[in-house]
């Protein structure tokens, strides 16, 4: 890749990234090692301008602003160069992220996935409403930021905006268009390399459900002494009932004498998932969603499938896991066990590959607490450490499914205080994790939400600030008004040091090396204390190194006698384009960086 194209890449047009979102620089400023200026990203932007990618499918070799090229992506031997200078248009000084690798992509269920509520993502016919069309007409946006998953929130006919009471099993809602709009996405999403997950919500339907009104309606006319019958009516068995309250999640079916169990709202009804007739029908549905080309699905709420039984849930993802591996060997599955690690890890006896990292996520999770400097790096590596050990000895194939926060949870950014430095920080941490990374919509642009309002955690998406063009209405309870701390996705592409070009790098380095996903972590002890870490991750016969400095100041790590001694620098993340080297064997690294070697 030449030092023209690379310039081209710095200065095309607001014009063009505002048509397509197809092409965005991430990058660093200039700012020295020695200094960590407190400046805003908008004076660090008129000090410079950088380059630090082109888009997922560019060359792999970078060429220095010297004109000499290294086939292995700028690695210099313990040399200062890890940038380069160079003039911009307007004579300001630029630099050079040298350290651009050959994308090495593995087509495997180690992924990286963006989660999105379509309700509130991308309006394709004006409506104010997200629909699927919207999310086709985005999928280069998702790509080129280097995702090669997506997660659908759920997409079934439903009553609500939220749709996890499902009516339908077999429809689209028709709020976010037709099964073919659909079709198209899973065909557009497949070409581009990024596999479909879909919400499949079996713990529960809506009270509309057919099965449930049907098995209402026998309920009704059964006398006071009738039992039922499931040759009459099979539905019967589908749901819990009982002819007694049993507890407080237990609801009156109007016009008899029976009740029904709805843990989460009472037109809520819970599935009897122990009845065969029941999992024939879900085995059905899922066959005709995996027939359409989905590629796994995320399972809502499965400690609540039986209450406070892990053997019969694990037992049920192992049930439909299976089944649908029977169907496509390469079918991926990640569960909703909201708990500790531990309880996490025992319900990976089920067999299934994922389950999400509730332990790290969340307001208190450790990503977001080393993110702010509650929770010391050397803190931090230990838990990956642990739960590497602990998920694989429950089921030696784990993937892990590390978040930052979700639809259910506050925004990441009021979590940590709108304060972007904090916000890259956890982003480089999740994205060095093991696993497959799930990662929000709007949390690459930082937005907001406000209070505990789940309506308020689903705000409509932020193409720009200038442009309405696809922008939806957002859930019609939520509280107006709601102000964001950071500019649209339009603005952010324009800007290299934006939150959303730092994720783009961030997850550029986990395509360029698949250790970071897969690697077998052995921590180093002599470079690990309080906000400086070190670790090891080896995959296959290949193994690199990951320094971090979480801390507000400048460090210099001596990586002679250790494993890293021989390794050179292979990427790194720095908050607004400051510079990582490596001299006589010291890393020098800028506050809050992450240091890739091999």
């Amino acid at each position: 890749m030449s030092k023209e194209f690379r310039i081209y890449m710095r200065k095309i047009t607001a014009f063009a990234i505002a048509a397509a979102f197809a092409i965005g620089v991430a990058g660093c400023g200039n700012k020295n090692v020695t200094q960590v200026s407190e400046k805003s990203t908008a004076e660090n932007q008129e000090q410079g301008e950088l380059a630090q990618g082109s888009s997922a499918d560019s060359e792999s070799v970078v060429q220095s602003e010297s004109g000499q090229t290294d086939g292995n992506g700028g690695e210099q031997a313990e040399s200062n160069q890890s940038g380069s200078e160079g003039k911009s248009e307007n004579g300001q000084e630029e630099i050079v992220y040298d350290y651009e690798q050959e994308l090495n992509i593995i087509d495997d269920n180690y992924r990286n996935y963006y989660e999105i509520f379509v309700y509130s993502y991308y309006d394709s016919d004006g409506d104010g409403i997200g629909d699927l069309n919207g999310v086709t007409q985005k999928l280069d946006y998702i790509a080129d930021l280097g995702f090669n998953g997506i997660w659908l929130m759920p997409i079934m006919q439903s009553t609500t905006y939220h749709k996890y009471d499902v009516v339908d099993y077999n429809t689209i809602d028709k709020e976010y268009g037709t099964m073919e709009d659909f079709k198209r996405l899973v065909e557009e999403a497949h070409k581009r390399g990024i596999r479909v997950v879909i919400d499949f919500v079996i713990n529960h339907t809506s009270s509309q459900h057919q099965w449930f009104t049907q098995a209402c309606e026998y309920l009704r006319g059964l006398g006071n002494d009738e039992e039922p019958d499931v040759v009459e009516c099979p539905y019967v068995e589908y749901y819990h009932f009982s002819r007694d309250k049993v507890n407080g999640v237990y609801y009156p079916v109007s016009g008899s004498g029976w009740y029904y169990e709805g843990s989460f709202w009472s037109e809520m009804p819970d599935l009897n998932l122990s009845c065969g007739a029941l999992r024939k029908e879900l085995e059905a549905t899922a066959k005709n969603w995996l027939d359409m080309g989905v590629d796994g699905f995320r399972m809502d709420a499965a400690m609540h499938f039986e209450e406070n039984d892990t053997v019969f849930n694990t037992e049920v993802l192992n049930w439909l896991y299976e089944y649908c591996r029977s169907i496509n060997e390469d079918f991926y599955m990640v569960s909703e066990v909201w708990a500790g690690k531990a309880t996490i890890a025992d319900y990976y006896a089920s067999g299934t590959p994922s389950m999400f990292n509730f332990d790290a996520a969340d307001a208190e999770g450790k990503l977001i607490k080393a993110a702010r400097g509650n929770y010391k790096a050397a803190s931090f590596v230990q838990a990956m450490a642990g739960y590497q050990a602990d998920f694989s000895a429950e089921n030696a194939d784990f993937i892990d499914a590390p978040f930052i926060t979700n639809h259910d949870m506050g925004r990441v950014a009021n979590a940590l205080m709108k304060d972007e430095k904090d916000l890259k920080m956890a982003c480089g941490l999740l994205m060095t994790m093991n696993g497959s990374p799930f990662v929000y919509y709007g949390e690459e642009i930082g937005m907001s939400s406000s209070g505990k309002k789940d309506e308020n955690k689903r705000l409509a998406f932020v193409w720009s600030d200038t442009d309405s063009t696809g922008m939806t209405d957002g859930p019609k309870d939520a509280d107006k008004g709601i102000e964001f701390a950071f500019e649209g996705a339009e603005q952010q592409l324009e800007n290299p040091y934006s939150i959303l070009n730092y994720y783009k790098r961030a997850i550029r380095l986990r395509n360029e090396n698949p250790e970071l996903a897969r690697g077998e972590i052995k921590i180093i002890e002599a470079l690990t204390a309080d906000n400086q870490a070190a670790i090891t991750k080896t995959y296959e016969d290949s193994t690199i190194g990951i320094v971090y400095n979480t801390s507000d100041e400048e460090i210099g790590v001596m990586l002679g006698g250790t494993e890293l001694e021989n390794m050179q620098i292979r990427g790194y993340l720095t908050l607004n384009g400051e510079i990582i080297s490596l001299s006589d064997k010291t890393l020098s690294m800028p506050a809050q960086s992450i240091c890739i070697l091999k």
